[in-house]
């Protein structure tokens, strides 16, 4: 009889990017941060002060085009980004070698998690393999927080917005658009959907 193959450990690390446009390429990631969000083991899921292990960077642009609007949501200074902004090649390898860091300080494979995670995943993933051929997470390392809830709390995927899900679920922190400050408060989200037991039960901090 075959062994039973027994599953790793996952770290889940909650990643936030900034853009200037909706698809990486033709427009650029600007900022992203991330930050720790716990480690789950089989069915035991512990959470980790996404204040102590985190990332940020700012980029420089990859080309000239921008959308205006986009790029007004994060508040950040595109042209001073052209000066001053950290060269995507080097930024990306710091990322991949702390991902690393903590992945094997916490002894568990590497899990992006958004919120939603399909536009962060998008840019991240690109600039990981544009820039070096390389992601920690692998080709398909990450989960969406929005869909987590939706099978949760048993709603169509369009329901899953953060003003539907009960108080308790919500981190207390602002969504400010700024990549480490939001990435923070997508990790405190992401620990309190793990422990919730879903709707009609009540989790271990009084969440409803």
């Amino acid at each position: 009889m075959a062994a039973v193959r027994t599953a790793r450990p996952s770290l889940y690390i909650s990643v936030d990017i900034e853009a200037d446009g909706p698809i990486p390429g033709p427009y650029s990631m600007i900022s992203f941060g991330a930050a720790v969000a716990g480690r789950q083991d089989g069915d035991a899921y512990t959470p980790a002060d996404p204040e102590r292990q985190n990332f940020y960077r700012e980029l420089r642009p990859i080309s000239d085009a921008y959308d205006p609007e986009a790029l007004a949501v994060s508040g950040l200074d595109r042209d001073r980004l052209v000066r001053e902004g950290s060269d995507p090649a080097v930024a990306m390898e710091a990322f991949r070698a702390w991902v690393r860091e903590v992945a094997a300080g916490a002894g568990a494979q590497p899990v992006m998690c958004g919120y939603p995670a399909s536009f962060d995943w998008t840019f991240l993933y690109w600039y990981l393999m544009r820039f070096g051929g390389d992601s920690p997470f692998g080709h398909s390392g990450c989960l969406d927080m929005k869909t987590l809830y939706a099978v949760k709390a048993r709603v169509p995927l369009r329901a899953a917005v953060k003003g539907r899900m009960p108080y308790g679920l919500r981190s207390r922190r602002r969504h400010t658009h700024h990549a480490l400050d939001d990435a923070v408060e997508q990790a405190e989200l992401m620990s309190n959907l793990m422990l919730w037991p879903g709707p009609g039960a009540a989790s271990a901090d009084g969440a409803p």
